[in-house]
């Protein structure tokens, strides 16, 4: 499973008195796995973001304005079609939770 389709993101997550399935008894005191908070699977969009932040990584990009090239380089697009500028590929991350 990619998501948690029980995830109730209105509710803050609080301590329970007893164990039991779906419950943390302490949520500061676990792993947070990414797939465990996620409302819905990832959108075809942030797969293929993903996919081309991937391949910059395994090509040794390290710095924000050599990724911000190599992703306009792979065709890669903001969400509103624009070429990544540092700025816009900063609050990107930002709004993703990345």
């Amino acid at each position: 499973m990619d998501h948690n389709p029980y995830l109730t993101p209105w509710r803050r997550p609080e301590p329970g008195s007893a164990a039991g399935k779906g419950a943390i008894e302490r949520p500061e005191a676990v792993q947070n796995i990414v797939w465990q908070t996620r409302s819905a699977p990832p959108s075809a969009y942030e797969e293929a973001l993903a996919d081309d932040l991937i391949a910059c990584f395994a090509a040794g990009v390290e710095e924000l304005g050599a990724l911000v090239a190599a992703l306009n380089a792979r065709g890669s697009r903001s969400p509103s079609g624009a070429e990544w500028t540092e700025a816009s590929f900063t609050a990107e991350m930002q709004r993703l939770g990345w």
